[in-house]
This record gives structure tokens, sequence and C-alpha cells, in this order.
């Protein structure tokens, strides 16, 4: 079977469980920002589907914000999660300060992309876990379709960090993929304090693409101690932040 009929297979199976899986969806994760929430379908971010995350900062291919976005969401999620990495970088306390426990964690280190796709495959038919994390440079529509197979099927949340460590590879993550979601973050300036060191962080959330919903971009403070997002309290009055987007990008 060539590339070209495994890519309609891929598609034909992942439209069947669609429409096997109408009758029992569960609910969204919710994010406790109206305005977030309230832009995606549901109501929060669709469980047991796959979700993109790709980091926009200076230093994007160690995507420190990324992670930290990408646990924070798996903090809020109830049970234990497998993180799939091929280089060991990850920092078990920064973790914690996105509200995702060491202790809930567990480890699975391959040499390459093409280990880790099985392995976040092989993680997400496992219903006890609440979340797969993969870290991966390529992820093709074939690669991705399984995955979002293999999540339908068990509920289990996928979320891959699109990482990059050169130039030619950076334009990889940009590809379609088969994801339901796809979210880009970067660091965005904090509010000024009569300190240094006192402002909690913020993130320019990106919305790149999600079915049923436009995309959009937000400015939030970075997750807590558990894992939650926050609207900056010197814009929670604003109802449009888009002169705020307009600041960052320029």
């Amino acid at each position: 079977m060539h590339a070209g009929q495994q890519d309609r297979l891929a598609d034909l199976r992942l439209q069947i469980a669609r429409l096997e899986g109408c009758s029992h969806r569960v609910k969204p994760l919710s994010f406790g920002l109206c305005d977030l929430d309230g832009h995606l379908p549901g109501g929060g971010l669709a469980r047991g589907a796959l979700h993109e995350m790709i980091e926009a900062g200076l230093a994007s291919e160690f995507a420190g914000c990324t992670t930290l976005f990408t646990a924070g969401i798996a903090a809020r999620l109830k049970g234990p999660v497998l993180w799939c990495l091929t280089r060991r970088d990850l920092f078990a306390p920064g973790l914690l300060r996105a509200g995702l426990h060491p202790d809930r964690v567990i480890y699975a280190e391959a040499e390459s992309d093409r280990e880790i796709l099985p392995l976040i495959e092989e993680g997400l038919r496992e219903k006890g876990l609440a979340a797969v994390v993969g870290e991966v440079t390529r992820m093709g529509l074939t690669a991705s379709r399984r995955l979002q197979l293999a999540a339908e099927a068990t509920g289990v949340t996928a979320l891959v960090i699109r990482r990059w460590w050169t130039v030619a590879e950076k334009d990889l993550v940009h590809l379609p993929t088969a994801a339901v979601t796809r979210w880009r973050i970067a660091p965005a300036p904090s509010e000024l304090m009569p300190a240094p060191g006192l402002g909690r962080e913020r993130w320019q959330v990106e919305l790149l693409r999600c079915r049923g919903a436009a995309p959009r971009t937000w400015i939030l403070e970075a997750c807590d101690a558990k894992g939650r997002l926050a609207l900056p309290a010197d814009l929670a009055d604003r109802s449009d932040q888009a002169a705020d987007r307009r600041a960052v990008a320029s």
C-alpha cells in the first residue's frame, strides 16, 4: 500500500471514529476563563483528542513557555501523565510550578521522532492515563491521524509539543496535521512592578487552528500552581485585547 492510500485509509478511519463517538462525547476541559472557553467549541479543550503546541519565542527550540502551557493543561486532568521526549532537559520543578507534580509524570525517552510517535500512540491506548505529552519535530498527516484515532478510542488526551533545532526543521512545524487544535505560545511583556521579579509571567497565547472556531489571540498570565491561566488585572476591564496583541507583535 503506497503513502496516498495509507493517508486516505487513515482519513476514512478517522471519519468513522468521529461518527461513532458522537453519542458519547465527554465534557471538554475548561480553562476557567470565560473569554477563552467561550471561544472554543463546547466551552473548553476537547478531551480524547490531539492538540498541537508551538513555541514562538526567541528560544523556540527550548519551548519553555509551550512546555509550561502544556504542563498546565495536563495538570488539570486527573491521573498519571506519560511524557515522551528525546532530550533530558525537562525541568521537574518547572512542571510543578505549572501545577503538574513530578510524581504524576512517567517519562519515556527515545532517540528520534520515529520512535517517539509510536510511544505516544501506544500510551494513548492506556485508558488509565490522563494525557500523553510528546515532543517531536516531524509529524505528518498519517501519523497525526493515527494519534487522533487512538485518543478518540480511549478518551486519553494527546498533547504534542513541536520542537525544532535547525532553521530547516522550523518550517516543518507549520505543515498540516489532523490535530483538533494548534496553539502558538510566546512570552509577552509583564506588568511594570516597583521591584524586579515580582510580576507574574505573561504569554501571548494564539489559537492558530481549531475545528469549529476562528483563530484568535489572548494576552494571559502564565499557569499558576494549579495549572490555571489568568487574565491580567490591567486587561480585565477591556473587552478587546487587539491593541495589546499589536503591541506584542511589533
